[in-house]
C-alpha cells in the first residue's frame, strides 16, 4: 500500500504546468529521469477538488489549489532535503549567515516582468519562511535568465551587506562552463569593449579549452569583468557564439532547449568567520547528455571536480 509523505500544493503562478514540469522546479535536486520513472509507475498521485484521487502522468497539466500527493522513498525524500522541502530551491551550502542555492536555466533572481512571484528570490524567500528563519534576504550577484549555476544570498541585512561588498571588491571567484561553436584548441584570453548600461567599456576575461570537437569546444571562462552578457557577447564577436544563444546567432539544434552556459564553480572566504567555501557544482544532466551526443569527452571538470586538480 502507498504511503504518503508529502503533499505539494500547486500554486496560481504555477497553473499550466505539466506535471513533470512542476516537479522539476519544485525538486530542482532530483534527476529528470528519475521523477519520469516515478509517473510512469504510477507513483504520484493527484487530489483535486470535487474528484477523486487521480494518477498523474508527465504530461498532465495541473491547475492552482491541486494536491500532488508524494511517494515515501528514502531517495525522494533525500531530494526534497536539498531541494529546500519542495519549495524549488536546491541547497549548496548553508550557514547562520549564508545560503547558496542552484538555479536553473529559465528562471530569474529577481522578481520581473513575466515572472513577478516565480522567481529565485521568491523562492528562497519560501525557503527561509518555510524552515523557521524569517530574515531578509537578498541574492549577492546575479546570473542571466538562461544561465544556470550557483547564487549566493545573504541572511539578514548585515549579511547582505558584507557578502555584496565581497562581491564588489571582487572577491567572489566565479568559473564558467561553455559550449561555443568551432574547435578551440588553446587557451586564451580575450580584450574587448563591449556595449555596457548605455555606455562602451571594456571586457575582459580568460578560458582554456577543456575538450573539442571540429563542431565545439567545451571552454572553462573566467571573467575579470562582469558586463551583461559578456560571454556570450564575447564569444560570439570571436567567431565562436554558444550553443543555444539565439540571441547572438548560435548553434540552435533542436536536442538542446536551452542557452549552453553553467555557472560550475564558486570560491570565496565567508566575511563572518573566515571559512573558505568552495562549491562545485557539475554541468545539468540535459547539457552533459548533449555533450556526449556530439562525442565530447566527459572529464572530471564537468562532474564537478576540476581535472587539473585545483
Amino acid at each position: 500500500m502507498l504511503t504518503v509523505m508529502t503533499n505539494l500544493t500547486v500554486e496560481q503562478h504555477e497553473s499550466g504546468l505539466s506535471c513533470l514540469s512542476f516537479l522539476r522546479q519544485r525538486i530542482p535536486a532530483a534527476p529528470k529521469g528519475f521523477l519520469h520513472q516515478l509517473l510512469k509507475k504510477g507513483r504520484i498521485n493527484q487530489l483535486r477538488i470535487g474528484q477523486e484521487k487521480q494518477t498523474l502522468h508527465d504530461s498532465d497539466m495541473l491547475q492552482p489549489g491541486d494536491q500532488i500527493l508524494l511517494p515515501d522513498s528514502a531517495r525522494l525524500e533525500s531530494l526534497l532535503k536539498d531541494s529546500g522541502g519542495g519549495h524549488g530551491v536546491a541547497v549548496l551550502f548553508e550557514s547562520d549567515h549564508t545560503l547558496i542555492v542552484a538555479k536553473p536555466s529559465g528562471l530569474a533572481v529577481h522578481a520581473g516582468v513575466g515572472h513577478s512571484d516565480n522567481n529565485l528570490a521568491s523562492r528562497v524567500a519560501a525557503y527561509l519562511a518555510g524552515t523557521g528563519q524569517h530574515f531578509v534576504s537578498a541574492p549577492v550577484h546575479r546570473l542571466d535568465s538562461e544561465t544556470s549555476g550557483p547564487v549566493i544570498f545573504g541572511k539578514g541585512k548585515r549579511a547582505c551587506s558584507e557578502l555584496g561588498k565581497l562581491f564588489m571588491a571582487g572577491s567572489i571567484s566565479k568559473r564558467y562552463l561553455a559550449l561555443v561553436r568551432g574547435a578551440l584548441r588553446h587557451n586564451g584570453n580575450i580584450d574587448s569593449i563591449i556595449p555596457a548600461k548605455g555606455k562602451l567599456k571594456r571586457a575582459t576575461a580568460s578560458y582554456r579549452s577543456i575538450t573539442a570537437v571540429p563542431s565545439a569546444s567545451l571552454v572553462e571562462i573566467v571573467l575579470q569583468t562582469g558586463r551583461q552578457h559578456q560571454i556570450r557577447r564575447q564569444f560570439a564577436d570571436d567567431g565562436h557564439p554558444l550553443y543555444g544563444d539565439r540571441r547572438y546567432r548560435g548553434p540552435c539544434p533542436p536536442t538542446l532547449e536551452r542557452l549552453f552556459l553553467h555557472c560550475h564553480r564558486l570560491d570565496f572566504d565567508e566575511p563572518f568567520d573566515g571559512q573558505r567555501i568552495s562549491i562545485h557544482s557539475p554541468l545539468p544532466e540535459e547539457l552533459l547528455t548533449f555533450c556526449i551526443s556530439l562525442g565530447l569527452s566527459t572529464p572530471k571538470i564537468i562532474s564537478g571536480r576540476d581535472s587539473d586538480g585545483e
